[in-house]
């Protein structure tokens, strides 16, 4: 039999990718046993167990960046979780290790390659993080989403871009619009509330939502309804605000809910957040979001055209994930200080409008898409094991 030991979290974006190599193994190998290693605090704690697979837990110890407490606290920290990782390792007689990135990766890969086990990692940033540029010293495989990732391995390992392993839902709604195009998009239409004979533009800024998104289209929802209908993603609290704009400039009809039982009532249709997010993209001609490494991977999987607006922190990482699909013809990118109403009424009605630019669009955004990226992993982890 063979032992995979998965280890990341912390966030969706980590979390998400190991679940599907996760199932990509046991998929191809059903013999595998496949356990996963993180942290209490992560998103995987939650997620993990509810996948159907065994998560053996480890504290979380960041990376000291600036000289403080945490700087003398950290080396007897990270001592006590090498010896915690090491008897995980051994009692899951651990074949192979699959780091996704996060800080429950970075002593899995220093104590795997200590005890002389394999390790494979999938980085699913166009710039790297700390542990996996910690991992890929000793790493025999490196699977990414993007090239040009900065990721340096021995000379008797490889690097590959891969794509990103997709969400199952996600995956499935790749398979299902290049069975049936047209009757993935009405169904889906149909099941959200929409009309899937008109443009329709989806804005997202994540579970948390984005301030600068929410106020540029709402502001300009004028122009929009004009010409399609939206579905707006505010984040978590944040529907109210966009409520009352959007009824103080087009009135109080103009809204609606994510309810096929309200269709007909308004065509700027406004929820804090959708679990089906594969529906809105399935019946989306636009989408208008941020441009974290699962978005954009996402979309170019499947194919949509978009507005990428990179979160303005940091040195803009999020710049450089979109760019390869930007520059491949597949989006638009535009800073998120340039997002104002203006631009918003001055580019978006025009492309909604233009049915060929919009499928021109999302054909090079599928061109430079990935969607095997889990299997490829998978039969990576499988051969080293």
């Amino acid at each position: 039999m063979k032992h995979i030991v998965l280890a990341g979290g912390g966030t969706a974006g980590h979390v998400n990718p190991l679940l599907s190599v996760a199932d990509a193994i046991t998929s191809l190998d059903d013999g595998a046993q496949v356990t996963a290693i993180g942290t209490e605090v992560g998103l995987e704690h939650q997620l993990v167990p509810q996948a159907g697979f065994q998560l053996d837990t480890i504290e979380k110890v960041p990376f000291p960046r600036r000289i403080n407490a945490g700087l003398f606290r950290f080396p007897g920290a990270w001592r006590r979780e090498e010896r915690r990782v090491r008897d995980i390792l051994r009692n899951r007689h651990a074949d192979v290790v699959v780091g996704f990135g996060g800080y429950a990766s970075a002593p899995v890969y220093t104590v795997a390659h200590r005890m002389g086990i394999p390790i494979v990692i999938h980085e699913q940033n166009a710039r790297a993080g700390m542990a996996n540029k910690l991992g890929a010293r000793w790493a025999s495989y490196v699977g990414t989403a993007f090239e040009g990732t900065g990721l340096c391995v021995p000379k008797s390992g490889s690097v590959e871009r891969v794509g990103l392993p997709l969400r199952k839902t996600i995956a499935d709604l790749c398979g299902r619009r290049a069975e049936d195009p047209t009757g993935t998009k009405v169904a889906s239409a149909r099941r959200l509330g929409v009309d899937p004979s008109r443009p329709l533009v989806v804005v997202t800024g994540g579970s948390l939502g984005a301030l600068s998104l929410n106020k540029a289209v709402s502001e300009a929802c004028v122009d929009l309804l004009g010409v399609a209908q939206v579905i707006h993603l505010t984040g978590r609290g944040k529907a109210g605000q966009v409520c009352q704009r959007v009824k103080q400039l087009a009135g109080d009809d103009s809204l609606n809910d994510l309810d096929p039982n309200h269709a007909g009532q308004g065509d700027y249709h406004v929820a804090e957040y959708l679990e089906r997010i594969d529906l809105a993209f399935a019946a989306a001609d636009l989408v208008i979001c941020r441009a974290g490494a699962g978005s954009v991977c996402e979309l170019a999987a499947i194919g949509l055209p978009a507005v990428y607006v990179p979160l303005p922190i940091g040195n803009g990482e999020q710049r450089f994930n979109a760019e390869p699909v930007v520059n491949a013809g597949g989006g638009l990118m535009v800073a998120d200080s340039d997002f104002t109403p203006d631009w918003v009424r001055a580019r978006v009605p025009g492309l909604l409008t233009d049915s060929s630019a919009l499928q021109g669009m999302g054909a090079r955004a599928y061109s430079y898409g990935i969607r095997d990226a889990a299997d490829t992993m998978a039969r990576a982890v499988l051969a080293l094991a």
